[in-house]
């Protein structure tokens, strides 16, 4: 645990909003919490200093719920869901605090303030792209985190993105987001000296492959600097920039 979540805790446990029993739980965790359906890795946190984010596709609101209840046991907060589906946000609503963001799938449960660093711009190509980009640009705050939107500035009209790149100049990392041919990425890449993450959206028509084109034409990117995450991975792309724009002596 880190000085300042320490000091946290102790302050929890004088106003009475913890007792030592929850504090003596976070301060002497478990690896791990068996749910028989899922196994909670509650040391995560300690290790990387991000917690375990809950993958929501595929899960049962049911499941949701109670693997945020494990984690809100021992301290969690900001706990981040992917894929999170309108039910499974309805049941932990219920019981738990919770912002979701429908357009991206997103919820966090028990939200608090975080102090946001550096400046990690997200950059998507078209309306239709801005799912995605949102779940980079909501984990990215989550995460700590200040984020510029750039949003419809495809290369169909490239002047609406070299009208802001003095924007684009002031970030410390671009996410790229674009699906039908995927040529944002390359065009951001040659404009910045900051790295950039590309993310391919399965935006397109039939020859899109849902997504693969545009996945294949970041991955023979020509300009340099430009890394590439599987197709509408938002939140692999701000995860790995939350990483770079908060790595020592990089970051406010």
């Amino acid at each position: 645990m880190h000085e300042r979540e320490l000091l946290a805790l102790l302050r929890r446990v004088q106003i009475g909003d913890a007792t030592a029993e929850e504090a003596a739980a976070q301060l002497n965790p478990e690896p791990f919490v068996s749910l028989g359906y899922a196994t909670v890795d509650t040391q995560r946190k300690a290790r990387q200093g991000v917690q375990e984010v809950i993958y929501g596709a595929s899960k049962t609101p049911e499941q949701i719920l109670g693997i945020c209840q494990a984690m809100t046991k021992r301290g969690g907060h900001n706990i981040l869901v992917t894929r999170m589906s309108p039910q499974a946000a309805a049941l932990v609503s219920n019981v738990l605090p919770l912002n979701y963001h429908e357009l991206s799938k997103i919820g966090i449960v028990v939200p608090q303030a975080v102090e946001q660093r550096g400046e990690i711009a997200v950059v998507a190509a078209g309306t239709s792209d801005l799912p995605v980009a949102e779940e980079a640009a909501i984990t990215a705050e989550t995460l700590g985190n200040r984020v510029n939107r750039i949003y419809d500035v495809g290369v169909a009209g490239i002047h609406r993105l070299l009208a802001r790149i003095d924007e684009l100049n002031r970030a410390r990392v671009m996410i790229a987001v674009a699906g039908m041919e995927g040529a944002l990425a390359s065009v951001v890449g040659g404009l910045v000296s900051s790295p950039v993450i590309a993310v391919p959206t399965s935006v397109g028509y039939g020859a899109n492959f849902g997504g693969l084109s545009a996945l294949l034409s970041m991955l023979n990117s020509c300009a340099a600097g430009v890394s590439v995450v599987n197709i509408d991975n938002g939140f692999g792309a701000a995860f790995q920039a939350s990483r770079i724009n908060q790595m020592e002596g990089i970051s406010d």
